[in-house]
């Protein structure tokens, strides 16, 4: 061979090996390439629909995302509650006064003659008589001021001797066998039967009131408490047993805390039982300050229905705030014993 024909083989065998259009072919791999570039994936990894989805329009009041060709969409508005305490619980007990005030209005227009209406005055003509009239509003808050002493007085001591008893009988079973059964017979026996003799006894004036109050409400604190300090559990004495805790311990530290839900159940059906035992008295203990029982006996001698029912009624919100202060105490109760449970 000549020299040229030698570097022209040589060239010719170096192009071929130094351009290996096939080997690229082969390691290019042109159909993965384009699953790896992905460019559908790329178009669902941006998220403009998934800011659409985590904008919270409700909670933020921010402005959501803007439709297309359009103005940013503002959430409505909520109007929310206030208070603390339900609606229902509001608007239920106001929307049954008015209920019972217009089938109380209609009844003395429409269904009594104007000559007897004295027999059931209308609202309007109780609420002028009874509270605007400057006379009548000082008498029956005075008397309402002397009945409402005696009925906390007694139910204060309602409530020490109640609970002293339920400790009492909760201690030992001889003495809940010895003392409950008088318990049960002070409540039969019949009030109006007993309170003259306590006149007898104790004279007419403020005593006798105040323990024709203790005889009425009495009970209620007893059954209540003594109910409380028996419903521990037994797996919590086991465990004041464990540590060796005395029979003070155990009353002080476990039976008394766990009792107070139901001691404030009974104080709440007391309270109210200590003005109607007030109340009573005011008519036998004619003696002393006069309550608003010997008015309301004044006003029926009378006939003065509207200063009788204005009593009435007044003597009725008496209990009724009793009721709820100790209401309020049940419920902070509760959350107390809600939040020891969930430690």
């Amino acid at each position: 061979m000549t020299a040229a024909t030698e570097s022209e083989i040589a060239v010719f065998e170096t192009d071929d090996a130094t351009a290996v259009p096939e080997t690229d072919g082969e390691t290019a791999v042109p159909e993965v390439g384009d699953v790896t570039t992905a460019p559908e994936v790329g178009d669902v990894t941006t998220v403009p629909e998934v800011r659409e989805m985590t904008t919270v329009p409700e909670v933020g009041g921010a402005a959501t995302a803007p439709e297309e060709g359009g103005e940013p969409r503002r959430p409505a508005l909520k109007v929310r509650w206030p208070f603390a305490i339900a609606p229902v619980r509001v608007f239920a007990p106001v929307f049954v006064f008015v209920l019972v005030m217009s089938a109380w209005s209609i009844a003395s227009h429409l269904l009594i003659a104007p000559e007897s209406r004295f027999l059931l005055p209308p609202p309007e003509a109780v609420v002028s008589k009874g509270l605007l009239d400057a006379a009548t509003r000082a008498e029956i808050l005075q008397a309402l001021g002397a009945t409402v002493q005696i009925a906390l007085v007694g139910l204060v001591i309602a409530i020490v001797l109640g609970v002293a008893f339920a400790v009492i009988m909760s201690q030992a079973r001889w003495a809940e066998y010895s003392l409950y059964p008088y318990a049960v017979i002070l409540q039969t026996i019949p009030v109006l039967a007993v309170v003259p003799l306590f006149g007898f006894w104790f004279g007419y004036e403020f005593g006798s009131r105040v323990i024709v109050c203790v005889m009425v409400s009495l009970f209620p604190v007893i059954t209540n408490t003594l109910f409380g300090l028996k419903s521990v559990q037994a797996s919590e004495h086991d465990l004041f047993t464990l540590h060796g805790a005395n029979r003070w311990q155990r009353l002080l530290k476990l039976q008394l805390p766990a009792a107070l839900p139901a001691m404030i159940s009974g104080f709440k059906i007391s309270a109210g039982m200590a003005v109607i035992g007030s109340i009573v008295a005011d008519f036998f203990f004619r003696q002393g300050d006069p309550g608003i029982g010997r008015m309301i006996d004044v006003y029926r001698q009378r006939l003065a229905t509207e200063e009788l029912l204005t009593s009435l009624l007044l003597s009725s919100l008496v209990g009724l705030i009793l009721f709820w202060i100790f209401d309020f105490l049940a419920g902070r109760v509760d959350r107390a014993h809600g939040k020891r449970a969930g430690r």
